[in-house]
């Protein structure tokens, strides 16, 4: 059969090299990849000269049209997956919340019946653990059947796990082909922090940064890491923001330890002052941005291959939501949308010479699909793998604003950032579906992403 599409002319980008060379496309497959390939008469052919070719990103952390503070986050499947892939993001795992009472093949499926008829792009799910009651943690397997083998537990808020759940859910994961991800942060200091401030009438943005401060965050991380060493299973830590958990990261992957961390744009490219802005309310998340020295800490572990993965924890709401807290930091919606801007603020950091091209395709799609199960479809450009593609133009100079964007949120926190390179074409399985600004794609045209059981039991991919 012939090629349906060729990408010509450009340079492959990988997790580990760069070269020039052609790729073809039948059937929604990479099915060819070559020096030259000759098209043959009807083959579609994008002209790559000067472009870099990349595979389409994964953004392993989102919360799409998820009740918080009050409200829903503003994105719903349809949205998000639109503005995902107008960033050059190709797959994106979203976060079901089991309800209490609730088995997880039937979280999947409550989750999946709002998001097939609405995705734009390929998805897959992670589930938040709130109830292993009873039966209920057995059915952990069950979901790992159906496609769904990672899970996450809360250190943090009303729903949150013990310590003494935590381990439990640590030790059956690792026996069924689970991973376990986790919010870490030191729930008991969180609450006395902001009562403390409450007390004090204290109720600034910079009062959040305040009360969620580094040793909140990191004591946490080492703890989740210390129980995940006695249960002797695998463990992720999302969004990870503090020096202190970095340096507990590195040292246990230093002992041979699986732990994978994952850091978000947001606290590589903000700090903590932006709580000390007038719009300080619209950057509230948790964890909240950290200081320079975390910062730095995060990058150096990024270069270092300690950060394993770039996610966005992409939950934004509307400007007239984050004004309930004006006079309150209580009352702030937690996230910030970032969907959009993962790829390319991290891209344009490659071109700026701060990274390599090939660490932004490792921590950003190829890390992901190999870490939550599906490598066999996703994060590369194989033959073999689905032709999930980004035509990037390193030229492309890009100033973010919220009207170029194509999510439902009515801000953006990055505001005015500068890149230098920009995508000029996302292809998801073979179909065009951003180009030039423009979204081309369909609702409903996203498929759902069965992932692989996960066996992770050294630091190495």
């Amino acid at each position: 059969m012939a090629l349906e599409l060729v990408f010509k002319n450009g340079r492959v980008v990988t997790d580990s090299a760069i070269f020039k060379a052609d790729v073809g496309v039948r059937g929604g497959k990479i099915a060819e990849i070559a020096a030259r390939i000759r098209p043959e008469a009807g083959t579609r052919v994008v002209d790559c000269a000067g472009k870099l070719v990349l595979p389409g990103a994964i953004d392993a952390h989102t919360h799409l049209a998820m009740p918080f503070g009050g409200t829903i986050s503003t994105d719903d499947y349809e949205t998000g997956t639109r503005s995902a892939a107008c960033g050059g993001t190709t797959t994106v795992f979203d976060f079901i919340l089991q309800d209490f009472g609730e088995t997880f093949p039937d979280s999947i499926k409550r989750r999946n019946d709002i998001a097939a008829p609405q995705a734009c792009v390929d998805y897959s799910f992670h589930i938040g653990v709130k109830d292993v009651s009873g039966k209920l943690l057995y059915t952990m397997e069950d979901a790992v059947k159906a496609g769904v083998p990672s899970f996450k537990v809360f250190m943090v808020y009303d729903f949150g796990v013990t310590d003494g759940v935590f381990y439990e859910v640590l030790d059956h994961s690792k026996s069924i082909g689970a991973l376990i991800g986790v919010h870490a942060e030191n729930n008991d200091l969180v609450n006395y922090f902001t009562n403390k401030f409450v007390a004090e009438k204290k109720f600034g943005a910079w009062y959040h940064y305040l009360s969620r401060p580094e040793a909140v965050e990191g004591e946490a991380d080492v703890r989740a890491i210390n129980l995940a060493k006695a249960a002797g299973a695998p463990l992720y830590i999302v969004h990870l923001a503090n020096k202190q958990g970095m340096d507990a990261v590195t040292a246990a992957r230093d002992e041979g330890f699986p732990v994978f961390a994952e850091t978000c744009p947001q606290y590589l490219y903000f700090t903590s002052d932006v709580y000390k802005r007038p719009d300080g309310r619209n950057f509230v998340c948790s964890p909240p941005m950290k200081g320079r020295a975390s910062q730095k800490a995060l990058w150096e572990g990024i270069l270092r291959g300690d950060i394993s993965t770039v996610a966005t924890d992409h939950c934004p709401f509307l400007k007239k939501e984050k004004d309930w807290g004006k006079a309150d930091f209580r009352k702030i919606p937690n996230g910030c949308a970032g969907i959009e801007n993962m790829y390319p603020y991290m891209l344009s950091e490659a071109n700026k010479g701060r990274l390599s091209y090939s660490k932004v395709v490792e921590v950003c799609a190829t890390n992901v699909a190999k870490i939550f199960g599906i490598a066999h479809r996703k994060g590369a450009i194989e033959v073999g793998r689905d032709a999930d593609i980004v035509v990037y133009d390193p030229k492309l100079r890009f100033t973010i604003t919220n009207k170029k964007m194509h999510g439902a949120t009515d801000h953006t926190i990055w505001e005015g950032a500068e890149l230098k390179g920009y995508p000029e074409q996302t292809w998801s399985r073979g179909r065009l579906v951003f180009q030039d600004g423009k979204f081309l794609g369909e609702k409903g045209a996203g498929e759902f992403v069965a992932a692989k059981p996960i066996k992770l039991t050294t630091p190495d991919l």
